[in-house]
């Protein structure tokens, strides 16, 4: 299979997942807001990030929104972990928060899994640039 399919359908299962992530925290951000102002805030911004990702890897090059998805999704995934062990300022979460929690969690996963399936595709390389001959010869005397 050649690296251009793998790489396009690595892409849209993280823009994919990327997008789903996005809606799941935007759709808890009114409540998050009320109870804790600054995760509401966080919600808003790592969705929009997840949003820019996503439209990200539509682009030439994708390796920007590759990163700033991973960074994000990291981030979530670290922050979910904390805010339900040792906590966050004012704010502990007991269990998985079911629907959003566990969609959260397997989207974020799921994006940083395609990056590194897309890395080891060997993705990450740029393309070698064509070169041409130039139109004369240049003879050493």
């Amino acid at each position: 299979m050649s690296s251009r399919p793998v790489g396009a359908s690595l892409r849209g299962a993280a823009a994919a997942c990327a997008l789903i992530s996005a809606v799941a925290h935007l759709l808890i951000v009114p409540e998050h807001l009320k109870e804790v102002p600054y995760m509401g805030m966080l919600f808003v911004v790592g969705s929009i990030a997840l949003l820019l990702a996503a439209a990200g890897l539509a682009r030439r090059n994708p390796v920007p929104a590759w990163l700033l998805g991973t960074l994000v999704s990291g981030g979530m995934v670290l922050g979910f972990a904390l805010s339900r062990t040792v906590g966050l300022p004012d704010y502990k979460e007991d269990g998985w928060d079911p629907p959003y929690g566990m969609l959260s969690i397997v989207t974020e996963v799921g994006f940083i899994v395609a990056f590194a399936a897309w890395c080891r595709a060997g993705m990450m390389r740029t393309p070698p640039t064509s070169v041409s001959r130039p139109a004369a010869s240049v003879r050493a005397r």
